[in-house]
C-alpha cells in the first residue's frame, strides 16, 4: 500500500476522532488498524490481537490478508515481534527482518511473504495485558523519523479505546443479568406466591445448592416461561389466570 501521511499532530487527532466515532469492539478495532494504517510512517498493513481469558490469542482486525497469516504463524510457532510483544517486551523492533536471527524460524516465513520490518506493540491497561498492535512493512527496510514515537502513542490511545469498549460491554452484561434474575424473580413470586425478597432466598438457595450461577439458573427459569408462554400461544389456549379455578 502507499500511504501520504499526514503531519504527526494531525495524525492522531484524526485517528483519535476516527476510533472514538466507533461504536462496537468490532468497530473499533477496525477504526483502530485503519487509523494506524494511515498514520504511523513506514508501515503498510496493521493487526490487532487480543488476549483472551486463557491465553489463546487471536487475531482480532487486520487491514489485509497478509496480517492474519503472519499473525498465526507466530502464534504458531510462538516465536516473531508479535508473538514477543505478548509475552516478553512491550516494544518489539525488527528492522531489516530477513537479516534477524531473533526468530530463526519465523524470519525465512516472513522474508518470503516480502515482509522487510516489523514492529509489535504490546496493548495493556495497568498491568495486565489486552492484546498487541502488530505493523509490518514491505515497502522500508527501516522506521521513518518519528514513527516509532508515533507507533508507541497510537498503541497507548489504541489500549483506552479498547478498555473503554470492554468496560462498556461489562457493564451492559452486568444490566442484562440484573434484569434477567429481575424477571426470574417475578416469575417464582407468582408462582409460589412469595414476596420478592424470598423468591430471591429461593433463588440462591436453588443456585448454592446445584452449583449452579444465579444468573444460569434464572436465564432457565425464564427461557422454561417463555417455552410454556409459545406453546399456549401455539396451542391458541388461553393461559390460566392467577387464581382462577380450572373448570
Amino acid at each position: 500500500m502507499d500511504h501520504t501521511h499526514p503531519p504527526f499532530t494531525e495524525a492522531l487527532v484524526e485517528a483519535a476522532r476516527t476510533i472514538n466515532d466507533a461504536r462496537t469492539l468490532e468497530e473499533t478495532l477496525d477504526a483502530i488498524v485503519h487509523a494506524a494504517c494511515t498514520s504511523i510512517p513506514t508501515f503498510d498493513e496493521v493487526g490487532i490481537s487480543i488476549v483472551h481469558a486463557k491465553g489463546r490469542v487471536e487475531t482480532k482486525a487486520a487491514t489485509g490478508p497478509l496480517v492474519r497469516e503472519l499473525d498465526g504463524i507466530q502464534y504458531e510457532l510462538e516465536e516473531g515481534p508479535c508473538f514477543a510483544t505478548l509475552r516478553d517486551q512491550p516494544v518489539v523492533l525488527a528492522e531489516h527482518l530477513p537479516r534477524d536471527d531473533r526468530w530463526p524460524r519465523y524470519v525465512p516465513k516472513a522474508a518470503a511473504a516480502g515482509v522487510r520490518a516489523q514492529l509489535g506493540l504490546r496493548l495493556y491497561l495497568e498491568d495486565e495485558t489486552i492484546g498487541g498492535l502488530n505493523l509490518y512493512s514491505t515497502s522500508r527496510d527501516s522506521l521513518g523519523r518519528d514513527a516509532l514515537l508515533i507507533a508507541e502513542l497510537f498503541a497507548a490511545h489504541a489500549a483506552l479505546a479498547l478498555g473503554r469498549v470492554r468496560r462498556e460491554g461489562q457493564l451492559n452484561d452486568a444490566l442484562g443479568t440484573r434484569s434477567l434474575i429481575g424477571t426470574a424473580i417475578g416469575l417464582v413470586m407468582a408462582r409460589y406466591q412469595l414476596t420478592e425478597e424470598r423468591a430471591f432466598a429461593f433463588l440462591v438457595r436453588a443456585s448454592s445448592t446445584s452449583n449452579i450461577k444465579l444468573r444460569d439458573i434464572a436465564a432457565e427459569i425464564v427461557a422454561s416461561a417463555d417455552e410454556k408462554h409459545r406453546t399456549l400461544q401455539d396451542g391458541r389456549t388461553e393461559p390460566e389466570r392467577p387464581g382462577a379455578r380450572p373448570t
